[in-house]
Protein backbone atom coordinates (compact mmCIF):
# COMPACT_ATOMS: atom_id res chain seq x y z
CA UNK A 1 0.00 0.00 0.00
CA UNK A 2 1.27 3.36 -1.11
CA UNK A 3 0.00 5.14 2.27
CA UNK A 4 -1.62 4.04 5.21
CA UNK A 5 -2.24 6.04 8.21
CA UNK A 6 -1.67 5.08 11.81
CA UNK A 7 -4.88 3.19 12.80
CA UNK A 8 -3.90 2.69 16.10
CA UNK A 9 -4.12 6.86 17.14
CA UNK A 10 -7.89 6.24 16.00
CA UNK A 11 -8.74 9.79 15.58
CA UNK A 12 -7.64 12.62 12.88
CA UNK A 13 -6.99 14.58 16.26
CA UNK A 14 -4.92 12.23 17.97
CA UNK A 15 -2.80 11.78 14.93
CA UNK A 16 -2.52 15.57 14.29
CA UNK A 17 -1.19 16.08 17.72
CA UNK A 18 1.40 13.10 16.79
CA UNK A 19 2.25 15.00 13.38
CA UNK A 20 2.67 18.60 15.76
CA UNK A 21 4.85 17.05 18.24
CA UNK A 22 7.01 15.17 15.70
CA UNK A 23 7.25 18.37 13.63
CA UNK A 24 8.22 20.53 17.00
CA UNK A 25 11.41 17.72 18.12
CA UNK A 26 12.25 18.64 14.51
CA UNK A 27 12.15 21.60 14.37
CA UNK A 28 14.09 22.43 17.51
CA UNK A 29 16.35 19.95 16.18
CA UNK A 30 17.09 22.08 12.66
CA UNK A 31 16.97 25.02 14.54
CA UNK A 32 19.94 23.76 16.96
CA UNK A 33 22.03 22.45 13.89
CA UNK A 34 23.78 24.01 10.41
CA UNK A 35 19.77 26.21 9.68
CA UNK A 36 18.62 26.92 6.51
CA UNK A 37 21.35 26.88 3.56
CA UNK A 38 23.44 24.81 0.84
CA UNK A 39 25.66 22.00 1.75
CA UNK A 40 29.29 22.37 0.91
CA UNK A 41 31.09 19.43 -1.60
CA UNK A 42 33.34 18.42 1.39
CA UNK A 43 30.18 17.61 3.36
CA UNK A 44 28.68 15.38 1.23
CA UNK A 45 31.44 13.69 -0.38
CA UNK A 46 31.64 9.94 -0.75
CA UNK A 47 28.07 9.99 1.25
CA UNK A 48 25.21 8.11 -0.24
CA UNK A 49 21.89 10.33 -1.11
CA UNK A 50 20.12 8.36 2.20
CA UNK A 51 23.22 9.07 4.43
CA UNK A 52 22.53 13.09 3.30
CA UNK A 53 18.96 13.48 3.64
CA UNK A 54 19.58 11.64 7.41
CA UNK A 55 22.49 14.34 7.50
CA UNK A 56 19.23 16.83 6.77
CA UNK A 57 17.52 15.53 8.99
CA UNK A 58 19.78 15.27 12.00
CA UNK A 59 20.55 19.20 11.50
CA UNK A 60 24.48 18.28 10.95
CA UNK A 61 23.93 19.23 7.05
CA UNK A 62 21.89 22.50 6.45
CA UNK A 63 18.12 22.25 4.95
CA UNK A 64 16.65 23.77 1.92
CA UNK A 65 15.94 27.54 2.64
CA UNK A 66 12.63 27.22 0.59
CA UNK A 67 11.40 24.98 3.34
CA UNK A 68 11.77 27.73 5.68
CA UNK A 69 9.93 30.65 2.84
CA UNK A 70 6.63 27.90 2.65
CA UNK A 71 6.88 26.20 6.08
CA UNK A 72 7.56 23.01 5.45
CA UNK A 73 9.67 20.40 7.01
CA UNK A 74 11.48 17.41 6.06
CA UNK A 75 9.97 14.79 8.49
CA UNK A 76 11.04 11.09 7.63
CA UNK A 77 13.19 9.62 5.38
CA UNK A 78 13.76 6.23 4.69
CA UNK A 79 15.56 4.09 1.39
CA UNK A 80 12.77 4.89 -1.63
CA UNK A 81 10.91 7.23 0.91
CA UNK A 82 10.65 11.01 1.93
CA UNK A 83 8.03 12.36 4.37
CA UNK A 84 7.71 16.51 4.67
CA UNK A 85 4.96 18.27 6.67
CA UNK A 86 3.44 21.60 5.97
CA UNK A 87 1.03 24.09 7.32
CA UNK A 88 -0.90 26.31 4.60
CA UNK A 89 -0.98 29.99 5.65
CA UNK A 90 -2.22 33.30 4.73
CA UNK A 91 0.82 34.12 2.91
CA UNK A 92 0.58 31.12 0.64
CA UNK A 93 -3.25 31.84 -0.86
CA UNK A 94 -4.28 32.98 -4.16
CA UNK A 95 -6.71 35.76 -4.80
CA UNK A 96 -9.55 33.21 -4.26
CA UNK A 97 -9.08 32.17 -0.31
CA UNK A 98 -7.58 28.61 -1.25
CA UNK A 99 -3.70 27.97 -1.03
CA UNK A 100 -1.97 28.39 -4.14
CA UNK A 101 -1.29 25.05 -6.36
CA UNK A 102 2.82 26.59 -6.54
CA UNK A 103 2.49 25.53 -2.59
CA UNK A 104 1.37 22.40 -3.30
CA UNK A 105 3.64 21.50 -6.40
CA UNK A 106 6.56 22.90 -4.15
CA UNK A 107 5.72 20.75 -1.14
CA UNK A 108 5.06 17.57 -3.70
CA UNK A 109 8.14 18.17 -5.38
CA UNK A 110 10.12 18.13 -2.30
CA UNK A 111 8.94 14.95 -1.38
CA UNK A 112 9.38 13.46 -4.71
CA UNK A 113 12.49 14.50 -5.06
CA UNK A 114 13.94 13.48 -1.98
CA UNK A 115 12.75 9.69 -1.94
CA UNK A 116 14.38 9.55 -5.17
CA UNK A 117 17.87 10.93 -3.57
CA UNK A 118 17.58 8.40 -0.78
CA UNK A 119 18.16 5.84 -3.81
CA UNK A 120 21.39 7.57 -4.87
CA UNK A 121 24.60 6.34 -4.13
CA UNK A 122 28.08 8.22 -3.63
CA UNK A 123 29.08 10.42 -6.68
CA UNK A 124 25.89 10.05 -8.04
CA UNK A 125 23.02 12.81 -8.48
CA UNK A 126 19.88 13.19 -10.24
CA UNK A 127 17.83 16.58 -11.58
CA UNK A 128 13.67 16.60 -12.53
CA UNK A 129 12.86 16.43 -15.77
CA UNK A 130 9.22 16.14 -15.79
CA UNK A 131 6.77 16.80 -12.68
CA UNK A 132 3.29 16.25 -12.70
CA UNK A 133 0.88 17.81 -10.14
CA UNK A 134 -2.77 16.73 -9.93
CA UNK A 135 -4.86 19.11 -7.62
CA UNK A 136 -8.23 17.05 -6.38
CA UNK A 137 -9.36 19.14 -3.35
CA UNK A 138 -8.86 22.51 -2.55
CA UNK A 139 -6.62 23.65 1.12
CA UNK A 140 -7.02 26.29 3.43
CA UNK A 141 -5.35 27.65 6.35
CA UNK A 142 -8.03 25.85 8.25
CA UNK A 143 -6.33 22.64 7.63
CA UNK A 144 -3.38 22.84 10.24
CA UNK A 145 -0.80 20.42 8.26
CA UNK A 146 -0.73 18.40 5.48
CA UNK A 147 1.75 15.65 4.80
CA UNK A 148 3.91 14.75 1.55
CA UNK A 149 4.64 11.17 0.90
CA UNK A 150 7.38 10.43 -1.73
CA UNK A 151 8.07 7.15 -2.95
CA UNK A 152 10.00 6.02 -5.15
CA UNK A 153 8.64 3.88 -8.46
CA UNK A 154 11.61 3.29 -10.42
CA UNK A 155 15.35 4.00 -10.00
CA UNK A 156 17.83 3.34 -12.74
CA UNK A 157 21.11 4.19 -14.05
CA UNK A 158 19.58 7.02 -15.87
CA UNK A 159 15.96 7.69 -14.86
CA UNK A 160 14.07 7.36 -11.41
CA UNK A 161 10.30 7.59 -10.95
CA UNK A 162 8.15 8.70 -8.02
CA UNK A 163 4.74 9.13 -6.77
CA UNK A 164 3.53 11.52 -3.96
CA UNK A 165 0.15 12.33 -2.15
CA UNK A 166 -0.26 15.02 -0.55
CA UNK A 167 -2.70 13.87 2.44
CA UNK A 168 -4.09 15.41 6.03
CA UNK A 169 -4.33 13.67 8.94
CA UNK A 170 -7.56 12.76 8.25
CA UNK A 171 -6.40 10.82 5.37
CA UNK A 172 -8.37 13.47 2.95
CA UNK A 173 -6.27 13.45 -0.59
CA UNK A 174 -5.80 17.21 -1.43
CA UNK A 175 -3.16 16.60 -4.53
CA UNK A 176 -0.91 13.62 -6.33
CA UNK A 177 1.84 13.73 -8.15
CA UNK A 178 4.59 11.89 -10.22
CA UNK A 179 7.73 12.83 -11.08
CA UNK A 180 10.88 11.55 -13.89
CA UNK A 181 14.36 12.35 -12.64
CA UNK A 182 17.69 11.87 -14.92
CA UNK A 183 20.24 10.16 -12.99
CA UNK A 184 24.01 10.73 -13.52
CA UNK A 185 27.67 10.97 -12.43
CA UNK A 186 28.15 14.09 -10.46
CA UNK A 187 31.11 15.93 -11.97
CA UNK A 188 34.45 15.16 -10.89
CA UNK A 189 36.77 18.16 -9.61
CA UNK A 190 38.95 19.25 -12.47
CA UNK A 191 42.15 19.83 -10.08
CA UNK A 192 41.88 16.39 -8.18
CA UNK A 193 40.89 13.90 -10.55
CA UNK A 194 38.55 12.89 -7.46
CA UNK A 195 34.87 13.48 -6.92
CA UNK A 196 33.17 16.44 -5.44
Amino acid sequence: MFFDLDTTLNTPTKLLDTWLAQEQAIRTRLDAGAGPGVATREQIAGKTGLEVMQGLLSGELPYASIAKTLDFVLIEVSPGQAIFQGAPGLNHMNPLGTVHGGWFATLLDSALGCAVHTMMPPGRGYTTADLSVKLVKALTPNVQRVRAIGQVVHCGRQLATAEARLVGPDGTLYAHASTACLVFDMPTSATTGTRT
